[in-house]
């Protein structure tokens, strides 16, 4: 962009020195202006490019990095898809061992439920002084 700008800044001068050469006489006022509103329409273009191509840039990064976010949450539900699975596991594996662990308490009640119920029974009926 400033290449652009430093060649077309030569054009004009080079354009104007010609011009002043040439028409040294009367017109040479009319030349100048002329040369004045040729070198402003230059610089007008050169900084309507360097706009455009800063709008460009900032297109093209705003696209990466909606690629970028796209990859890096693709990545994520990969991961955390990974991980629930493995607490799915877990749960399930835990809710094996607790239900185990009822059973086996249900059948320690169950096997001492009478000499427990005998032990009441004794205790509540005999009568001391």
């Amino acid at each position: 962009m400033m290449q652009l700008e430093e060649e077309e800044k030569r054009e004009v001068e080079v354009s104007v020195k010609e011009n002043m050469e040439a028409n040294r006489g009367q017109g040479g006022i009319q030349q100048l202006l002329a040369a004045e509103q040729e070198a402003q329409h230059i610089v007008n273009s050169a900084r309507n490019a360097k706009m455009a191509r800063l709008k460009q840039a900032k297109e093209e990064a705003e696209k990466e990095i909606a690629e970028y976010r796209a990859q890096v949450e693709k990545e994520f539900q990969r991961k955390l898809a990974e991980t629930s699975g493995d607490s799915g596991a877990n749960v399930k594996r835990l809710e094996q061992e607790t239900d185990a662990k009822i059973e086996h308490l249900k059948n320690e009640a169950a096997r001492i439920s009478d000499d427990v119920v005998q032990m009441l029974l004794k205790h509540v009926t005999t009568v001391k002084n």
